[in-house]
């Protein structure tokens, strides 16, 4: 999806022109892929925007970074402050943001401890990844050629930039064969995770999504999922899917920030029930949740004014 520019970049501490927010060629991320980043949306809300679950996204990037080594120049705290004053600068009453952490100009080769980290953030009006009708229409998906890579590989447990050549990968994939989302396995054979997004898959009554194990980040749009769907009354566990299990599904969605929760049609072109029951609850609630509608989850919803 292109980029709408807003006003205001957030870089190392302060706001700055969006035009003005340039990264030299020799910036060391640009060539070995060491960042750690996020994906967070602001709803619109009776009080303003609000960033959803804003700490704990920030919270995931720095543990990130701690898994990478890379230190960070800045607490959760300032982060949070930083995306609520990057948001309120531009005046969007949603948006998405994405707050990045990369090692900067100034060195170059694989060592990274004499490298500077540089902070920023930035925002602007984005809709449902997927499609904004991905919920009752839903998505076709392919399981990718591409497997998922394992703890030992790629930290799959951190939100890198590195690693999403591997998303990127199985997405052009998927794409290019005429299918909207690609599906993983890991080297296993078991389902992992999509390209940006956890998967839930209905079978015998019960959602079961795979466990953290099988390479998927630990999402926190699938934590979620997991509270809004055990309040509604299902049952749900983490679990162990292959490949047959995901063509004989009672039913399936995927929920990530961007693609927020969506149906899946088809895989490999074996239909599926779409949207199925709880799919469409759980999506339904959702949408309610993060825009701070739904008393209960009203502590996820933290407002930038």
């Amino acid at each position: 999806m292109p980029i709408t520019p807003t006003e205001k970049i957030w870089f190392n501490g302060e706001l700055i022109p969006w035009d003005d927010a340039k990264i030299h060629v020799l910036t060391h991320t640009l060539h070995y892929g060491m960042g750690v980043f996020e994906g967070i949306r602001a709803y619109e809300t009776d009080d303003g925007p609000a960033a959803f679950r804003l700490t704990d996204h920030m919270r995931r990037m720095e543990q990130s970074a701690r898994i990478l080594m890379m230190p960070m120049p800045y607490s959760v705290d300032e982060l949070v402050q930083a995306v609520k004053d990057t948001v309120r600068s531009t005046g969007l009453r949603a948006c998405y943001i994405r707050p990045i952490a990369y090692y900067g100009y100034g060195e170059m080769g694989l060592n990274t401890l004499p490298c500077s980290v540089d902070v920023a953030v930035a925002c602007w009006p984005w809709g449902a990844y997927l499609g904004d009708d991905s919920l009752t229409n839903g998505v076709r998906m392919k399981i990718s050629s591409w497997a998922r890579h394992d703890h030992n590989i790629m930290p799959p447990a951190a939100k890198t930039t590195g690693n999403y050549a591997n998303s990127s990968l199985a997405k052009v994939e998927a794409l290019k064969a005429g299918y909207d989302e690609a599906l993983l396995l890991n080297r296993a054979g078991f389902v992992s995770e999509c390209t940006g997004e956890n998967v839930f898959v209905a079978r015998n009554g019960t959602l079961i999504t795979p466990p953290l194990s099988a390479g998927a980040l630990e999402g926190i749009t699938q934590s979620t999922v997991i509270a809004i769907a055990r309040d509604l009354g299902f049952d749900v566990e983490f679990g162990h899917l292959s490949r047959s299990d995901v063509y004989i599904a009672e039913e399936m969605f995927v929920c990530g920030t961007a693609a927020e929760v969506s149906s899946v049609l088809s895989v490999d072109d074996r239909e599926l029930p779409c949207p199925g029951p709880m799919t469409l609850a759980i999506g339904e609630e959702y949408g309610r949740v993060v825009r701070g509608q739904v008393d209960r989850y009203k502590d996820w919803v933290e407002h930038v004014r």
